[in-house]
C-alpha cells in the first residue's frame, strides 16, 4: 500500500472522521482509522460501533492495499505539517530478520507505515485492516432527499433541547418524523420541548418515526457545512445512513418509542403576549445574572400593561425589570428557567416573540406571530 497526497486533501476528511472516535476504547483498534485504497480512491473509515463516518478521496498515484493507523497521531502529523505539503505514505511489513532473538523483540512482525513530507519522517505502528470491526447495518428500506441547509436549520432549532444521560433514554436523542412530504423534528429533556416542521421538496410516499442518538445528531450537525449540498437519507427502524458529498454518515437508532407530545396542544390557553424579541432577550439576560446559579429561576408577574421579570438568590441578591406589554386577560404569576426561555427566544427568526401560557399554568408556548414551523414549549418552575 502506497500513495502520495496533498495535506489539504486529507486533512478535513480526517478531522471529520476522528471526531467520532472515542479517546478511550474497549477495543484498541477502534482508536485507529481504517485506510483502504481501491480503484483510484482512498477510503477512510472511523467508528465507535454506534456511529460511523466514511470519507472517499480521489487519488491518482497509489498502490492498492489496506491498513489501520492510530487516528489522532496521524491527524496531528497531517495538521502540523506546513500548508500545501505533499505527504508520502507507505506500508512496510516490519518482519524481524535476525533469527529467534530478533523475532522475540517487542513489536517484531508488526506492520508499520512510513510517512514522509519534505524533511519530516514518521513511522507509526499499525493494526491489520482485517481486524477492523464491521459496522452492522440492516436493510435500509426508506429513503428521501433533502437540502443540507434546510436540514441543518431544522437541527439547529431543536438539538439544544435534547436530554443528556437521562434515564429515559429516548429523550437522549432527536425524533425524526417523516409523513409523505412533511418533515418534523422534535427534541425534549422533559422540562422543555422544541418542534420544527418543514416541507420536503419531493414527496416520500411513506410515514415513519425514528429516534437519532444524541452523539449522532451532534456529529451530523457538524458535518453539514455546505448549505447547498443535496443529502440522500436512507433509514430503517434500526439504522440511518446519510450521503453528504464525499462522506457517508451512519448511525444506529435509539430502539424506543417517543412519547406522545400532542396532548400539550389540547388544552385551554390564556391570551397571547406579544413582545419584541430583543427587548425580552436583553431583560432576561440582565435579570438572570442574580438568579440562583443552579436553577436559573425567574418570576413573571403579568398584568394588562406590564410584564415584570424578577429573581433572587441564596445570597439575598435581587433583580427586577419591567417591560410594557398589551395583554387582555387575568393577571398571573409564573416562574421559568431563564436559560430555557433565552434558548427559545434566540432561535426565533421574527423580531416579535409570542408567549402563550396554558390556563392551568402547566406550560408556556413560545413562537412567532406568523404561521411558522417552529414551536418551543417550556414547563414552569416552582420557586
Amino acid at each position: 500500500m502506497k500513495f502520495i497526497i496533498n495535506r489539504e486533501e486529507i486533512l478535513l476528511p480526517l478531522q471529520q472522521i476522528v471526531s467520532v472516535i472515542e479517546k478511550r476504547q474497549t477495543m484498541p483498534i477502534l482508536s485507529n482509522v481504517l485506510m483502504v485504497i481501491e480503484e483510484d480512491q482512498l477510503i477512510l473509515t472511523g467508528t465507535d460501533l454506534e456511529i460511523q463516518i466514511i470519507a472517499k478521496i480521489n487519488i491518482s498515484t497509489a498502490v492498492p492495499g489496506s491498513i489501520t493507523v492510530p487516528a489522532r497521531k496521524f491527524l496531528d502529523i497531517c495538521r502540523l505539517l506546513p500548508s500545501g505539503a505533499e505527504i508520502k505514505f507507505e506500508l512496510h511489513d516490519d518482519i524481524a530478520k535476525d533469527g529467534e532473538y530478533a523475532a522475540s523483540l517487542p513489536g517484531a512482525g508488526a506492520a508499520k507505515v512510513k510517512i514522509a513530507s519534505n524533511r519530516s519522517r514518521f513511522s507509526l505502528s499499525c493494526l491489520p485492516a482485517a481486524s477492523y470491526p464491521e459496522f452492522a447495518e440492516s436493510e435500509l428500506e426508506n429513503h428521501l432527499f433533502i437540502n443540507a441547509g434546510k436540514f441543518k436549520k431544522a437541527l439547529d432549532k431543536t438539538v439544544f433541547c435534547m436530554a443528556n444521560q437521562d434515564v429515559r433514554y429516548y429523550l437522549n436523542g432527536l425524533l425524526l418524523n417523516v409523513s409523505n412530504s412533511k418533515l418534523k423534528l422534535v427534541a425534549s429533556d422533559g422540562h422543555r420541548l422544541s418542534i420544527y416542521e418543514d416541507i420536503l421538496d419531493q414527496a416520500t410516499g411513506f410515514e415513519s418515526r425514528i429516534i437519532l442518538p444524541r452523539k449522532g445528531v451532534l456529529e451530523l450537525s457538524r458535518l453539514l457545512d455546505d448549505p447547498d449540498a443535496e443529502l440522500k437519507v436512507e433509514f430503517s427502524s434500526n439504522n440511518i445512513r446519510i450521503f453528504i458529498k464525499n462522506l457517508i454518515f451512519s448511525a444506529k437508532l435509539v430502539d424506543s418509542k417517543y412519547p406522545d407530545f400532542g396532548k400539550v396542544f389540547q388544552q385551554e390557553f390564556f391570551n397571547q403576549i406579544h413582545i419584541q424579541k430583543q427587548i425580552l432577550k436583553d431583560a432576561l439576560t440582565r435579570v438572570a445574572i442574580l438568579s440562583n446559579e443552579k436553577f436559573k429561576g425567574v418570576t413573571f408577574d403579568i398584568t394588562s400593561e406590564s410584564l415584570k421579570i424578577s429573581t433572587h438568590n441564596p445570597e439575598h441578591d435581587e433583580a427586577e425589570e419591567e417591560l410594557f406589554i398589551e395583554y387582555t386577560g387575568e393577571p398571573l404569576t409564573i416562574a421559568f428557567n431563564a436559560q430555557y426561555l433565552l434558548d427559545a427566544v434566540s432561535n426565533l427568526d421574527s423580531e416579535l416573540a409570542v408567549l402563550t401560557i396554558a390556563s392551568n399554568a402547566s406550560s408556556c408556548f413560545i413562537d412567532e406571530p406568523s404561521d411558522c414551523g417552529y414551536k418551543f414549549i417550556v414547563m414552569p418552575m416552582r420557586l
